[in-house]
């Protein structure tokens, strides 16, 4: 009897609520700073997280690889609900310094392996062509998940700020047992060679021998690092208007939904503007998110962050597709890995000056340097991919 190993996919969404039922994340900042954090503080943990990711998201792309889809999956769910238990316990830098890298070593072997997984499955089903529309409903069921925490966040930290922590180690916790429920893809015999060796062969191929593959990685790379650190502004940028928790956390619910009805409807924008009008699109309106929203000294500017995170539901489903396009499945993983690593070193890098820049001047300044930084570096990179793709 034929497998259906597209029983995988409901399980796979359990893992991404999981991941994105973030309870913590629309008063995190706030927490932070109600323990004695900066801005610099708080960007300096996050690019802590960042290296964390960074040093395991490489290797754990290619134990998916090797390892299996499953097993990386397995080990990614239980660190991820032990950084919370270790979250609800601290309440200094150090404590919140080894929550995060918990953290960040439990992402690290998720990320890329769930798309990977979802791929395949797709692949041995041949509904490959799906995965666009698969992914981009995987992204919008995260993010109405993200949503929806935001509201029952924001209500639960009315009783405490540390409260949604105790309660998040029950969402993730959820990860583990639909993690063990997963169907392997099976592999064929020696499709995929042991040894870092190996692995290395697979990076130098996908950020020097095949030029298309690199710079793809690259762009999506610097679009994700912008997504990313635009998102630990959202905070701060709202309680300089003088808004309470609860109000935080319904905006913030709002405009994940925001990125999940966006997500939807991500695969029939590309397919009417195409590769390069898709792309183009991304990067204008990913950098004018940020300098409009730093220009804007009113609550106006929260009509900045709309526009911002629409463009963020339709960039991360597609340009992940992308690379998916033209990566063989003996080294997805790895490559989608490669994408996050990428995305995770630019963070580390950026965000604690983008953190000092904000203490230290303002918020606006802040973005309006970062979006511009973004609009050189992703213009650039499209200016070579696309040269590379006339060829």
């Amino acid at each position: 009897m034929l497998r259906s190993y597209s029983s995988n996919i409901p399980k796979l969404y359990i893992i991404k609520l999981a991941k994105w039922f973030m309870l913590t994340m629309p008063i995190i900042v706030l927490f932070y700073q109600e323990n004695g954090l900066s801005m610099q503080n708080v960007l300096t943990l996050k690019a802590f997280y960042s290296v964390a990711v960074v040093i395991m998201e490489i290797p754990s792309g290619y134990f998916a690889d090797v390892w299996g889809r499953r097993k990386t999956l397995i080990l990614g769910s239980i660190l991820g609900c032990l950084g919370f238990v270790v979250y609800s316990f601290s309440s200094d830098f150090y404590g919140f310094l080894l929550a995060e890298i918990v953290l960040g070593i439990g992402s690290s072997f998720i990320s890329g392996a769930d798309s990977a997984l979802l791929y395949d499955s797709l692949l041995q089903d041949k509904k490959e062509g799906t995965y666009l529309k698969q992914e981009s409903r995987m992204m919008s069921v995260g993010n109405f998940a993200e949503a929806l925490a935001g509201i029952a966040g924001g209500s639960l930290a009315l009783i405490s700020l540390r409260t949604p922590f105790i309660f998040q180690i029950f969402i993730a916790f959820m990860a583990v047992p639909a993690s063990f429920l997963l169907l392997e893809v099976e592999k064929k015999k020696n499709q995929t060679k042991n040894g870092f060796v190996h692995v290395l062969k697979i990076v130098r191929y996908a950020l020097w021998d095949n030029s298309e593959l690199r710079l793809n990685i690259l762009y999506s790379s610097i679009i994700g690092c912008a997504t990313l650190s635009l998102a630990w502004f959202v905070q701060p940028y709202l309680k300089q208007f003088d808004m309470d928790v609860s109000r935080i956390g319904i905006i913030w619910t709002l405009l994940n939904l925001t990125v999940g009805f966006t997500a939807l409807f991500a695969y029939r924008i590309e397919s009417r503007l195409g590769k390069i009008g898709t792309s183009l699109f991304i990067l204008i309106g990913v950098s004018s998110g940020f300098v409009f929203s730093g220009v804007t000294t009113t609550q106006l500017g929260i009509i900045c962050l709309f526009w911002f995170y629409i463009v963020r539901g339709i960039a991360t489903p597609i340009l992940k597709d992308y690379i998916n396009r033209i990566t063989s499945s003996d080294m997805r993983a790895t490559v989608l890995s490669l994408r996050n690593f990428i995305i995770r070193i630019l963070f580390a890098i950026i965000a604690p000056f983008l953190g000092w820049y904000s203490d230290h001047f303002s918020i606006g300044e802040a973005l309006i340097f970062a979006g511009s930084i973004i609009f050189l570096l992703g213009g650039f990179t499209l200016f070579f991919l696309f040269k590379t793709e006339r060829k």
